[in-house]
């Protein structure tokens, strides 16, 4: 499980910064949102993935009698996720205004300063 959770992890990263070095903004969004889900598959991994067992221990119990899931990685997993989310939504607004002034999303059009807005 956790080779094809690498594997995986890979290709998000790779995938990510591939997009990320296109041209336009859309693209560059495509990317950051792939990254970002490479990363939060990364954390969540290093918390060690334990099928069918509690994040924390049993009722009655007084020592850890298996092996359990790390809670700390889930929550910076679904906190990660929640500013990822306000970033992507922020960076598509932005993207959506400066397509309406500009008319374009390509960044080498929108790098030269021999026009004026």
């Amino acid at each position: 499980m956790e080779i094809l959770l690498v594997i995986i992890i890979g290709l998000l990263h790779a995938g990510g910064l591939y997009m990320l070095l296109r041209r336009s903004m859309f693209k560059m969004i495509i990317g950051l949102i792939l990254l970002g889900n490479g990363a939060n598959l990364l954390i969540f991994l290093l918390g060690r993935l334990v099928k069918g067992k509690p994040p924390v221990i049993e009722d009655g119990m007084k020592v850890f009698a298996d092996i359990y899931a790390d809670p700390l990685p889930q929550a910076l997993v679904l906190t990660a996720i929640v500013i990822g989310f306000g970033l992507q939504s922020f960076a598509i607004i932005l993207i959506k205004r400066v397509y309406n002034v500009l008319n374009t999303d390509d960044l080498d059009e929108l790098n030269s300063t021999d026009e004026e807005i």
